[in-house]
């Protein structure tokens, strides 16, 4: 069963703003995916809109598939994972000379679109 993937590692968004954004077009065919997350003001949708577009750019390359390449109409999102990555920790000062750690998150954005013949 071949599947397509597409990631972004390392994506300067908090994966919990993202998840949000994935939640919404999860299992969706790709084309209404894109639709969908077209009309969405969040900034993680820019970011999982380009990740999409680029397992779709995979799947319809013709170097990739064994046979004809596939159509965008015929590819379902079966796998969009959103996992925390690494943080940056950053201190800032607090009263009396203490301080308090700055967590400045990032997140793995990855999506696994597959025909639907295929499923």
């Amino acid at each position: 069963m071949p599947t397509f993937t597409a990631s972004h590692r390392n994506a300067r968004i908090s994966a919990r703003k993202v998840r949000l954004v994935a939640d919404l077009v999860r299992g969706q065919y790709a084309d209404e995916a894109l639709d969908t997350l077209k009309f969405q003001p969040q900034r993680g949708a820019r970011m999982l809109e380009k990740v999409i577009r680029s397992a779709v750019a995979n799947a319809l390359d013709p170097d990739q598939t064994e046979g004809a390449p596939h159509r965008i109409e015929d590819l379902v999102l079966t796998d969009v994972r959103v996992d925390g990555g690494a943080m940056f920790r950053r201190m800032r000062p607090r009263a009396r000379g203490s301080a308090h750690i700055i967590k400045k998150r990032s997140s793995h954005i990855s999506v696994k679109v597959t025909p639907i013949d295929e499923i």
